[in-house]
């Protein structure tokens, strides 16, 4: 909590001041926490004052995990050794426009002046402004501090860092010149970062949650449960089962967004954990069944995760694939895409289509338009790393999509399919439909 203090102070965050007429001040709170390694020892205890009725939340706009693997590969790719930074106490570096008044916090209210409250100067946490506040500061000083010629990638992630540049000089040089304008941690290379376990070496990095794998186990209780080698039977086929026993939906739902997070590092469950999501709203002990499964499966495989070669080009490419009327309750298919930076495997998604699907070629091309969409966001993500990309491959294992995809003429057949951009893309050059064998792991 002093230290906490100490920083509102050394940042001058707030003014004492008496309230003005009308003044309603907003509540704060402590809240505390342990942060803990990747042994799960606690590492640091912190204390966190906090404003508003959320305290236990903090909203920002984030890095997408799709962009943080995208930068693991090509870092691995390029040789890179990338770095990790944590601010401390982001949100009050962010100076706010608007007036906002705080009660004291409770336990240090002044002897002397108990009626007054805090005017900020600058965003606390749990305050709408904040994250806007934080981003806008740090955009600022990140483009004042560019240096034409040289290359330097920032992923960020609320107030954790990771970055790299062209030249071990221009690397220090912003490490030195982020310490300077912010109180910062630095942390070397990342081993531990937003559950991510990083392991960077000569030949690669190897990314995994085999952390998080075993906590989860031990959350649910599945920590002796017998390994299974699959996820899911492949004559697995759930359905609303309305005449079963129904279960805790808390606990379900607690389960199913515990194993989403796990797909960060796992697309081999991806599959089995968003069939088992549909049924969030009313599960039953079937569908609890299908989910100890894939525990048991994780039991088997804890430490499996992504490798990203340096040897690997950088090369763009993406796969899709549908299962025609999968879904036994609305018959609507499963649209599954995979998209790779050279042999890296950078995203996925495995997603119920929108709309129902009247023949497979239909619901190739609905799976061909969401690849296409995912591959021109990876293609402007590399963009800002300085890689130039020709025509992108898009292999799709159905002839017909390809034809209907490629031949304005037959456009006019698919006005009732709701997608957009893959007709656009295809006919600019910017991807390649091609024509492939292989059967998307993701779906079927």
């Amino acid at each position: 909590m002093h230290e906490e203090l100490e920083n509102f102070e050394r940042n001058h965050v707030w003014d004492l001041v008496e309230p003005p007429p009308n003044c309603r001040p907003i509540g704060t709170k402590w809240v505390f926490k342990n942060k803990q390694g990747e042994d799960g020892m606690a590492v640091r205890n912190k204390a966190k004052l906090k404003e508003g009725v959320d305290y236990e939340e903090t909203f920002a706009p984030i890095a997408r995990l799709e962009a943080i693997r995208i930068l693991l590969a090509f870092a691995a790719s390029k040789g890179f050794k990338l770095q990790q930074m944590d601010v401390k106490s982001a949100f009050l570096n962010g100076f706010i426009e608007e007036e906002v008044y705080v009660r004291q916090p409770p336990g240090i209210e002044s002897a002397r002046f108990p009626n007054r409250v805090y005017k900020l100067r600058k965003a606390l946490y749990g305050l709408k402004q904040a994250p806007r506040a934080w981003y806008a500061r740090l955009k600022s000083f990140l483009l004042k501090s560019g240096r034409g010629g040289d290359t330097l990638i920032v992923q960020i992630y609320v107030d954790d860092i990771i970055f790299d540049g062209s030249s071990h000089a221009l690397v220090s040089s912003f490490a030195e010149q982020m310490s300077r304008e912010f109180e910062m941690s630095l942390m070397g290379e990342p081993q531990f970062f937003l559950g991510l376990q990083i392991k960077q070496g000569l030949e690669g990095t190897f990314v995994h949650q085999a952390k998080y794998t075993r906590d989860i186990l031990k959350k649910f209780n599945m920590g002796d449960s017998k390994p299974l080698t699959t996820p899911m039977s492949t004559n697995t086929a759930l359905d609303a089962d309305e005449d079963g026993e129904a279960m805790d939906q808390k606990e379900f739902r607690g389960m199913i967004g515990s194993l989403l997070y796990l797909t960060t590092t796992r697309p081999d469950s991806q599959f089995a954990v968003c069939l088992c999501a549909r049924y969030q709203t009313s599960p039953r002990t079937s569908h609890r069944q299908a989910v100890k499964r894939i525990f048991r499966y994780l039991k088997f495989t804890p430490e499996l995760g992504l490798w990203y070669s340096s040897c690997s080009s950088l090369s763009l490419r993406g796969f899709s694939d549908a299962d025609h009327v999968g879904c036994r309750i609305d018959r609507k298919s499963t649209s599954g895409t995979c998209q790779l930076l050279g042999t890296s495997l950078v995203s996925w998604s495995s997603r119920k289509q929108a709309s129902v699907a009247l023949s497979t070629t239909e619901a190739e091309y609905v799976a061909t338009a969401s690849c296409c969409s995912q591959l021109l966001w990876t293609k402007g993500t590399l963009s800002d790393f300085g890689l130039r990309f020709g025509r992108i491959p898009l292999l799709v294992d159905s002839t017909f999509a390809i034809s209907v995809a490629k031949n304005p003429v037959l456009h006019s057949r698919t006005k009732h399919i709701d997608v957009e951009g893959v007709d656009n893309a295809l006919i600019k050059g910017e991807i390649e439909s091609q024509w492939t064998g292989l059967i998307a792991l993701l779906v079927l």
